[in-house]
């Protein structure tokens, strides 16, 4: 009955948490100021925050921020997350992206189109996480 439909709409809207999105991801890295210089050198990111064993560092114009932990236990290993990525904003900043990840000192690990329009490459940063770097038509354009 649709009444109920609505109904249960909207309970499941009350109960729902409003947020911005998923805003940082945290790294252990061996060393945060190397770490932050390839971000800085690949995606212009800022150092907002230092600590003496972290620096928080944002993409110019977004509201992410990633943190460089110092540690040892677990660097380059996902604990079950498999890769995090940055989304181009425009498709046709592919090539430079690769070039800055090569630049910067990334090994590409796979480079090619979702689907036509929808270019990506993986990479591995250099303590070995993998990132994805990747061009998402608007949803409007069909797939």
């Amino acid at each position: 009955d649709s009444g109920r439909r609505a109904e249960r709409r909207m309970r499941e809207r009350l109960s729902m948490i409003k947020t911005l999105g998923l805003t940082h991801l945290a790294l252990t890295v061996s060393d945060p100021e190397r770490s932050f210089q390839f971000y800085h050198d690949v995606f212009g990111m800022l150092a907002v925050y230092r600590e003496r064993h972290f620096i928080q560092a944002q993409t110019p114009g977004a509201h992410d921020v990633l943190v460089f932990e110092k540690g040892s236990d677990g660097i380059g290993t996902s604990g079950g997350i498999k890769h995090f990525g940055f989304r181009l904003s425009d498709a046709r900043d592919i090539d430079k992206a690769v070039t800055s990840i090569e630049r910067a000192g990334g090994k590409i690990k796979d480079r090619g189109e979702f689907v036509p329009g929808e270019p990506y490459v993986f990479f591995t940063d250099p303590d070995g996480y993998e990132v994805e770097v990747w061009y998402e038509l608007p949803t409007d354009a069909g797939r």
